[in-house]
């Protein structure tokens, strides 16, 4: 049980599906708790000891300085039904952070991110851990607008704002995460103040407060299909920017096509991700005078492709989606580095 000094100074309401026809957005309902932990005896028993007893699913985002495997990781943001927690990287250190690993790292406790590509770059780089099992809101979207026969666009990823405002999901605006932004480009360390203000508590528990209700009200549209896609492709998000010496050897294993989906003709294809080195001098060939080259081979293949850009790797680009469309695309990149 987590254990607390003193009685929470700041409270938040975390929106649930309700069948009681109610508002789940009412912010005057059952506020809950906002728990600062420096601590790692603040936080649930059920979160920290891992249990297929006890399985658990808790929005998980995290911020921090330049937030990739170079930066500082600041908070990391857990919200339950019952609570929101606040763990302090910076107070707690190393020691606090690596008490989350098992939970992190668990097949039994699901964590509902909204793109979590630099969250486990940062994770795994500063603190050795492999982000695991994670449904990922940002995939989730794309794979139910494929449901609903829309034709997706690259490079067209939803952002949070855009999710939160949709009002098949949520339908709220969220400004203060632009006010954030600019307070962000002002100051790059942001993140990094110590006390939190009540901003930084405001804006750090807006980020997760809502992914519990986004959970429920995707996951009762995904079908089996999808499912499988939203496993794959967040496992391989997870891994996206964590380049290692063994091929992923040490991370849990890929979900498999499970037998039910194994349907002749129409059985989904493995999915994959592979990775590209660049040549030295390159990369503006990859892609293109204003984007143009890297847009007609996104154009070209069923595959996603993302640059390490300013937060490195600078030198690759990672390729994931079905195995024929990856492997269409990493020619079409060698071709262009060789021209």
């Amino acid at each position: 049980m987590a254990s607390f000094n003193h009685p929470p100074s700041h409270r938040t309401h975390v929106p649930l599906p309700s069948d009681s026809g109610g508002n789940p957005f009412d912010d005057e309902a059952s506020p809950v708790p906002i728990h600062i932990v420096t601590n790692a005896s603040q936080l649930p028993a059920e979160f920290l000891n891992p249990s297929p007893e006890k399985q658990l699913v808790v929005g998980f985002d995290c911020e921090g300085v330049d937030l990739c495997r170079n930066g500082t990781l600041c908070i990391m943001q857990l919200a339950f039904q019952d609570a929101i927690y606040l763990v302090d990287a910076i107070e707690g250190g190393e020691v606090l952070i690596n008490a989350c690993k098992p939970a992190l790292e668990s097949s039994y406790i699901q964590k509902v991110i909204h793109d979590c590509k630099r969250d486990s770059e940062a994770l795994y780089f500063q603190f050795g851990i492999k982000l695991n099992n994670v449904m990922d809101t940002q995939i989730a979207y794309s794979l139910l607008e494929e449901q609903e026969g829309q034709t997706r666009l690259p490079d067209d990823n939803i952002s949070f704002v855009g999710l939160l405002a949709d009002p098949r999901y949520c339908g709220i605006s969220y400004q203060e995460k632009e006010e954030v932004r600019l307070l962000l480009r002002q100051d790059p360390k942001f993140w990094k103040y110590r006390p939190l203000s009540e901003l930084m508590v405001r804006a750090a528990a807006d980020d997760v407060r809502f992914l519990l209700y986004i959970y429920h009200m995707m996951m009762k549209k995904l079908n089996e299909r999808s499912l499988w896609h939203l496993a794959v492709r967040g496992a391989l998000y997870c891994r996206c920017f964590c380049i290692n010496d063994n091929n992923y050897a040490d991370w849990p294993s890929i979900p498999p096509i499970p037998d039910n989906l194994m349907v002749e003709g129409d059985a989904p294809e493995e999915e994959i991700l592979s990775i590209l080195d660049v040549p030295q001098g390159k990369m503006g060939r990859v892609i293109g005078r204003k984007g143009v080259s890297i847009l007609s081979i996104k154009e070209s293949c069923n595959a996603e492709i993302h640059f390490g850009g300013a937060k490195g790797p600078p030198d690759k680009v990672f390729i994931l989606g079905p195995v024929r469309q990856v492997r269409k695309a990493a020619a079409m990149l060698r071709g262009r580095m060789m021209d």
